[in-house]
């Protein structure tokens, strides 16, 4: 009777990790613990934290080997290079070691299920070095559950080890965080997965376009499980070649239903150029071959972003094929960051319009020929200085919303009339007092204070020295610099002396008032009326061309 064959295993399952060597864009965290196994540093309980397919219900199985690994010959000890054909090797790959007990807690997530844990920890392990948990998940534990684990996870005995998984680390509690020696396993980046899948794909004698693996490992996210999974898919979608079959970029596009690159980069130079019928058309021919719209904003938004790299000098992705990298090359020495930075901001909000769309198609042409009519138009920056300078602005898009060729579309508009000019500045006054007045008519609490609290040091325009003859207000000298620089167009120096000074204005003008009222009263005719009248007072001096002014009024 003939053996029945092996059943089929999926790549993910296949292609596990069996060493730590084999672990992809995780070599921090295996340094790390191979140290401690050296050291013998082990702690009692390890949290592995990441996003899905990275490894860590992989890595959990691997630090259980390592621990209880005895060698080929029996006698090893822990080790970071485990030999994988011990019997303790054999049975932690196979899943049936007595000691590795491995709990799913999305549906052992009671006090109940704790409770068991807490009571089998007492008893040593069967055969193994280490009796060893695997809790997997373990963010789905109750709130009641993690409590009932915090004493024994804190204090375990010596032959007990917690291995913990999750994707959710920010769900556990912080008691339970404390407690755990705690590993972050990376997003796998997409060259490291891409050469991974080669190897894969070199071992399943199966041929694979290069630029076919860049996309699925572009797809799978940083996830390896996810990846090969989808590159699994893509061997059962492929074609043949020769005697084995064949992975084609095309048949992976069509698979997941991606926009192919090179007509993604086709339509974003037909939104850079502004040719409204172009992108409705490739829109159109895209979406006829079965592209969503939102996986099409995603394309566009990766050429923008890519170009932006390529221009802020950031590096290319590794996984962009040559003619990719060249097509950014020549965008970014074309445009500049404003317009980028712009194209980003109007796709990102296309892209969120098509997603909540009720027609996304139609929701995708609006968007992208919004695009199309802001590549027509100027940066606004330079629009402002053009039009703050009195200078031609750029003509507006033709009205069926895409410009008109090149040979017929004036690039520019004359200004309908030229930029007033600049009204005239006056010159600085000739005296202080003069200053003064023109001050008044601008700030009159400032006019004032000049007027009645300082005295003149020096006056030559644009210098001016003052010396307060009383308290001033700290921002005095700051106001009236400003107020001087408006009025005449320079900056002037003003400054605080201490050296001679004429009176203040105020002063001089009360002096004037005395001199005058002196000389009217030692007059004869007011000297003979207050001899005459002994209760005369003297009420001020009006001139006879002032008084006749007030009567005709």
């Amino acid at each position: 009777m003939s053996e029945s064959p092996q059943p089929y295993r999926v790549l993910a399952r296949k292609y596990r990790p069996q060493r730590f060597a084999d672990l992809i864009g995780q070599d921090a965290m295996v340094q790390t613990l191979a140290n401690a196994i050296r050291r013998e540093r082990l702690a009692h309980a390890f949290l592995l934290t990441g996003v899905r397919g990275v490894g860590k219900t992989s890595t959990a199985r691997l630090i259980a080997k390592a621990l209880n690994c005895i060698g080929p010959d029996g006698q090893g000890g822990p080790t970071i290079d485990p030999c994988g054909v011990c019997e303790p090797c054999r049975a932690i790959a196979e899943g049936r070691h007595i000691d590795v007990i491995e709990i799913d807690a999305a549906s052992h997530n009671g006090v109940d299920d704790v409770r068991e844990i807490s009571e089998a920890v007492r008893y040593a392990a069967v055969s193994a070095r280490y009796k060893i948990y695997i809790i997997d998940e373990v963010h789905m534990l109750s709130k009641a559950a993690f409590n009932a684990v915090l004493k024994t996870l804190e204090e375990p005995p010596a032959h007990v080890k917690f291995l913990l998984a999750t994707t959710e680390v920010q769900k556990i509690p912080v008691t339970v965080l404390s407690r755990c020696q705690r590993f972050d396993l990376k997003r796998i980046p997409a060259e490291a997965l891409a050469r991974h899948f080669a190897h894969v794909v070199e071992a399943e004698k199966v041929e694979a376009e290069p630029e076919a693996l860049a996309l699925i490992a572009r797809a799978a996210e940083g996830s390896a499980r996810d990846g090969l999974s989808i590159l699994d898919q893509a061997i059962a979608h492929s074609g043949t070649s020769g005697e084995g079959a064949l992975v084609t970029a095309a048949q992976v596009r069509d698979m997941l239903g991606l926009s192919d690159r090179g007509a993604v980069r086709r339509l974003f130079g037909l939104l850079l150029a502004g040719d409204a019928p172009g992108v409705l058309a490739a829109v159109r021919d895209q979406y006829d071959l079965g592209v969503e719209p939102a996986t099409l904003f995603v394309g566009l938004l990766e050429a923008v972003h890519g170009v932006t790299r390529a221009k802020a000098g950031g590096g290319q992705d590794p996984a962009l094929s040559m003619e990719e990298r060249e097509a950014h090359a020549e965008w970014a020495a074309r445009l500049g960051f404003a317009t980028l930075h712009r194209l980003w901001q109007l796709l990102l909000k296309g892209h969120a319009e098509v997603q909540a769309a009720a027609l996304p198609i139609e929701a995708a042409e609006m968007a992208l020929l919004r695009v199309v009519h802001a590549s027509t138009l100027p940066d606004p920056g330079e629009l402002a200085r053009r039009l703050a300078n009195g200078e031609a602005v750029p003509a507006a898009a033709q009205a069926s919303g895409g410009p008109a060729p090149a040979e017929t579309q004036p690039a520019l508009m004359a200004a309908p009339h030229p930029a007033p000019e600049p009204p005239a500045r006056p010159a600085p006054p000739a005296s202080f007092g003069a200053l003064v007045e023109l001050v008044n008519g601008q700030r009159p609490l400032l006019g004032q204070q000049l007027h009645d609290f300082v005295g003149l040091v020096r006056y030559a325009p644009p210098e001016l020295a003052l010396r307060p003859n009383r308290p001033l207000p700290a921002d005095f000298i700051r106001d009236l610099t400003t107020l001087l620089r408006n009025l005449f167009a320079e900056p002037w120096k003003v400054e605080i002396s201490d050296g001679p000074a004429e009176p203040s204005l105020l002063d001089q003008q009360k002096s004037a008032e005395n001199a005058a009222r002196d000389a009217i009263l030692a007059t004869p005719v007011v000297r003979a009326a207050f001899e005459a009248f002994a209760d005369a007072e003297y009420e001020g001096y009006t001139p006879p061309e002032t008084a006749a002014e007030a009567r005709s009024a």
